[in-house]
C-alpha cells in the first residue's frame, strides 16, 4: 500500500470521525471502536439504557457514507419475511416476483433487536457472517459493504427475548455509550437548541472507499508472535476454571481482524501488541460464559 493512498484514506477516516463526534459528543473511544468495526467488516451491538444516542450514532455513520441505509423497528410480531423479503404473486401474469426486504442495504439498523422472537433474530445470522440471504431456497448476495448496527436496552425485560449465544458471537463487538460528563451534556443541550446536529452532516465516504479500506485492512502486517499472543489470550479463557465456556476460534479471528483495523485507523501498516490489548476488552468478554450463581 502506497504512503499516499494510506494518507488519503486516513484523512477520509478523520473526516468521518469528525462527523460522528459532531453528532455524539464526548464519546471518542466508542466512536473509534465503531470505525474499527467498519474497517474490519464486522457488526456492532449497542447496549445501553434509552436516550444515550445509540440510534443517533448508527444513523450518523450511515449518513456519513454515501450508501444504502435501512432501519427496522423490532417488535414481537416481526417475522423473518419482514426482514429478508418474500415472493409476491402477480395474478395478471401468474408469476411470483421477489420483493427484497430491508436487509438488502449497506447499513442496516436493527432497533431494539431483542424485542423480536429468536426465530426472527436468527434471520440475520447468514447476512452477518456470510454477506448473503437465503430466501425460499435461493441465495441472494448482499452488496458490500454490509454492516448490521443493532441496539438493545439491557434494563427492560418485559416483552424482550435474550439474544442467543450464536448470534452474540457474530457481533464483532458490544459497545456502550454511557452517560455524558456534565460539561458535555451542557454542550449537547445548546447544540440542539435550533436543529439536530444529525441534519448538518453529509457523506464523506462512498461504498467504494469503504470496500477499498476493508481490503487494505486485511493486508496490514501481523507478525506471527502477535498471532500467538492472540491465541494464548483466548486459550487462557478456555483453561480458566472460573469460566463455563471460553472464547471460540471465531472470537480469536475477530480479535485478529480488529487489531489490523486498529492499526490501519492509526495510519500504520503493521499491528502492535497494544492494538490487541486495546481491542481485547471489547471483543472477548461477552464470548466467555460465566457459570450461573447458585
Amino acid at each position: 500500500m502506497s504512503q499516499e493512498k494510506m494518507s488519503l484514506h486516513h484523512q477520509k477516516l478523520q473526516d468521518l470521525k469528525k462527523n460522528l463526534t459532531h453528532v455524539i459528543r464526548g464519546k471518542d473511544d466508542p466512536i473509534d471502536m465503531l470505525l474499527i468495526a467498519l474497517l474490519a467488516g464486522g457488526s456492532v451491538l449497542f447496549e445501553d439504557v434509552p436516550g444515550m444516542g445509540k440510534t443517533t450514532l448508527a444513523k450518523a455513520l450511515a449518513k456519513s457514507v454515501a450508501a444504502d441505509f435501512n432501519r427496522i423497528q423490532f417488535t414481537p410480531d416481526l417475522l423473518p419475511g419482514d426482514i429478508l423479503g418474500s415472493s409476491i404473486y402477480n395474478p395478471v401474469q401468474g408469476t411470483f416476483t421477489f420483493r427484497p426486504g430491508p436487509v438488502f442495504a449497506n447499513f442496516l439498523l436493527a432497533d431494539e433487536i431483542n424485542r423480536a422472537s429468536p426465530r426472527t433474530q436468527s434471520a440475520l445470522l447468514e447476512a452477518m457472517s456470510e454477506g448473503q440471504a437465503t430466501i425460499e431456497g435461493t441465495r441472494y448476495p448482499l452488496d458490500p459493504p454490509f454492516m448490521l448496527l443493532a441496539t438493545q436496552n439491557p434494563v427492560e425485560f418485559h416483552g424482550t427475548y435474550p439474544l442467543p449465544e450464536a448470534q452474540l458471537d457474530r457481533f464483532l463487538m458490544l459497545l456502550s455509550l454511557g452517560y455524558p460528563d456534565p460539561d458535555v451534556e451542557v454542550e449537547i443541550l445548546h447544540s440542539q437548541a435550533e436543529t439536530h446536529p444529525l441534519e448538518t452532516i453529509g457523506p464523506v465516504l462512498n461504498r467504494q472507499d469503504v470496500t477499498d479500506m476493508q481490503a487494505q485492512v486485511r493486508a496490514v502486517r501481523l507478525d506471527e508472535t502477535i498471532s500467538r499472543y492472540i491465541v494464548e489470550i483466548v486459550a487462557g479463557t478456555r483453561r480458566d476454571a472460573r469460566l463455563k465456556l471460553g472464547v471460540s476460534p471465531r472470537g480469536a479471528l475477530m480479535l485478529f481482524r480488529s487489531a489490523q483495523a486498529s492499526a490501519f485507523l492509526d495510519g500504520r501498516d503493521y499491528v502492535m501488541p497494544d492494538d490487541v490489548q486495546r481491542l481485547a476488552v471489547y471483543v472477548l468478554p461477552r464470548r466467555s460464559v460465566v457459570p450461573a450463581v447458585q
